[in-house]
C-alpha cells in the first residue's frame, strides 16, 4: 500500500506516515456515509445542533495537541496555531446559532385554498477538499453547514496536514451511532478525480489553487455538479490621505506577514497616498524588523518557515523580476536556512508598478509591494486591476469615501480599517479567479441544500 510521509518543514524530520486509500476503499467509506446520512437527516435540527456542539468540545479538550500538529506539519508558530482553534469554535458556534432559523421552511403567505412553502433539503454526501494553510478554519467552514443541514461529509485534507483530517474524524466520532457521518480520507489527485466522477457524492467544496479549481470543475462537470470553489487572491489595500497611519501600517503588515504570508486573503499589495507615503514606509519598516524567524515551537518565533520550501524559488523569481524592472528591496528579499527550514525574510518592496509579476500574480509569501498613488481614483483603479477578487481594504476616517470605494470594488469582501479577517455572519465569497459560491453566514447552508417547493391544495 502506498504511503504519504509528512515532514516537519523546520527540522526535516518525518512527523508521521499515512496510508493512502484506493478507490474501492473510499467507495466502502462513502457507502457507510450514505447509510448514516439517511438516519441523520431524520434527526430533528435541534438535536443535530446539540450533538454537533457536543462534538466540538474535542477541539477545546485537545487544543495543545492539535496546535502542535499544525506547527509540526505546516510550520506555523505554536502560539499562533493555538489561536486557530479559538477561531474554529467561534465560527462553528455562530453557524450553530443560526441553523434553525436559516433552515426553517420559508412559508409563503397563506391563502384560503393553498399551503405553499420552500424547504431546504440535504443533498446527501458532501465531498470537502480542504487546504493546509488554515487547516482548521477552512475545514470548519464547510463541515458545520453540511452536517447541520443533514448531510454526511467525506473529508480529504491536504497531504501537508493529514493529521487535521484525523482530528475532525475523531471529533465527530463522538456522535455515537451517527459517527460515520464524517470520514477522513488520504488519496492522490487521480483518485480524487475518480471519486468526483464515479462515486455517489452530491456536492463538492474545494479550497486550493486556481489550477486545482479548474481541474475540479472538469471532473464535476461530468455530473452537472457545480462545486463551491475558494481559490486564490491578490488582495490589495489603499491607505488614504486621512488614514491613521500607525493603525494602517500595523494592520497591513500583519495582514501581509501573518502565517508567513500563506493566506488567500493576505495583503499582497498596498497603495499609499503620496501625502502619507513616507510616514507609512517608516512605520512599516519598523514593524517588519520585529519578526523573529526560527523554530515554530519556540515562543519567541513569530514567523515560521514556508510550508513548501520549493515555493520560495517562485517568490525569489518574482522579487528578481521586479528589481530588474526598477523596484527596490527596502527590507528582506532573501531566503534563510535555519536547521532544515527554509524561510523567506519579511520583505518590503518599493518603486513597484503593474508591469511586474509581483503585483499581478499571487505569491503566498511574506512580501509586501508598496505603491505610491496620487489620489483615490488611481488607487481604486489599481485595486481592480487584477484577475482575482477575494477581498480589498481601505484605510480612511471618511466613511463616505469607504462607501464609494466599496461600490467600485470588484471583490467579494470590502474592509474599512481592517483586513485579513473573516466574520462568520458575512458570506465568504470571491469573484473573478477567486472562486464560486459562498462559505460562512446563512448562505453557506444554501450551498449544501436544495430547494423543494411544497404546493398543497386544501
Amino acid at each position: 500500500m502506498e504511503n504519504i510521509e509528512v515532514k516537519n518543514p523546520f527540522s526535516g524530520n518525518i512527523v508521521n506516515t499515512y496510508p493512502v486509500q484506493n478507490l474501492e476503499q473510499v467507495r466502502e467509506r462513502i457507502l457507510l456515509s450514505q447509510q448514516a446520512q439517511k438516519t441523520w437527516s431524520k434527526v430533528s435540527l435541534t438535536e443535530r445542533v446539540n450533538l454537533v456542539q457536543k462534538a466540538l468540545s474535542y477541539f477545546e479538550d485537545h487544543r495543545e495537541d492539535i496546535a502542535r500538529d499544525i506547527s509540526l506539519q505546516m510550520g506555523r508558530p505554536f502560539s499562533q496555531a493555538k489561536g486557530e482553534i479559538s477561531g474554529l469554535l467561534d465560527r462553528a458556534n455562530y453557524l450553530c446559532s443560526i441553523a434553525e432559523k436559516t433552515l426553517a421552511d420559508d412559508v409563503i403567505e397563506d391563502s384560503e385554498n393553498f399551503y405553499r412553502a420552500i424547504q431546504h433539503v440535504p443533498l446527501g454526501v458532501i465531498f470537502i477538499i480542504s487546504a493546509w494553510n488554515y487547516p482548521l478554519l477552512i475545514t470548519i467552514n464547510g463541515v458545520i453547514p453540511a452536517l447541520l443541514a443533514g448531510n454526511a461529509v467525506i473529508l480529504k485534507h491536504s497531504s501537508t496536514t493529514p493529521a487535521i483530517g484525523q482530528h475532525f474524524e475523531k471529533a465527530l466520532s463522538q456522535l455515537g451511532d451517527h459517527s460515520p457521518l464524517l470520514q477522513s480520507i488520504v488519496v492522490g489527485h487521480e483518485t480524487t478525480g475518480k471519486i468526483i466522477e464515479d462515486l455517489p457524492i452530491h456536492h463538492l467544496i474545494f479550497t486550493g489553487s486556481v489550477k486545482g479549481g479548474r481541474e475540479i470543475l472538469k471532473h464535476a462537470a461530468k455530473k452537472f455538479m457545480m462545486p463551491q470553489l475558494e481559490l486564490g487572491g491578490k488582495d490589495g489595500a489603499y491607505v488614504a490621505a486621512d488614514a491613521d497611519i500607525k493603525n494602517a501600517a500595523a494592520t497591513i503588515v500583519d495582514g501581509a506577514m501573518f502565517n508567513s504570508g500563506q493566506s488567500c486573503c493576505g495583503i499582497e499589495r498596498v497603495y499609499v497616498h503620496e501625502k502619507v507615503y513616507d510616514d507609512f514606509l517608516n512605520e512599516a519598516l519598523e514593524l517588519v524588523k520585529q519578526y523573529r524567524l526560527g523554530d515554530p515551537l519556540q515562543e519567541t518565533t513569530n514567523l515560521g518557515p514556508v510550508a513548501h520550501a520549493h515555493s520560495i524559488d517562485f517568490m525569489l523569481e518574482q522579487i528578481q523580476e521586479a528589481t530588474s524592472k526598477g523596484a527596490k528591496v527596502l527590507f528582506g528579499g532573501k531566503d534563510e536556512i535555519i536547521q532544515q527550514g527554509r524561510f523567506l525574510q519579511p520583505t518590503l518592496l518599493v518603486d513597484v508598478d503593474h508591469t511586474m509579476d509581483i503585483v499581478k500574480e499571487e505569491n503566498f509569501g511574506p512580501i509586501l509591494p508598496i505603491i505610491k498613488v496620487k489620489g483615490d481614483e488611481e488607487a481604486f483603479t489599481f485595486i481592480n486591476d487584477s484577475d482575482y477578487g477575494l477581498t480589498c481594504a481601505i484605510f480612511t476616517q471618511d466613511q463616505e469615501l469607504a462607501k464609494k470605494f466599496s461600490e467600485q470594488a470588484e471583490t467579494g469582501t470590502v474592509f474599512m480599517n481592517r483586513c485579513d479577517y473573516l466574520d462568520p455572519a458575512l458570506p465568504w465569497t470571491g469573484v473573478k479567479n477567486s472562486g464560486v459560491g459562498s462559505g460562512l453566514s446563512k448562505y453557506s447552508f444554501y450551498g449544501v441544500t436544495r430547494r423543494k417547493s411544497i404546493h398543497f391544495k386544501k
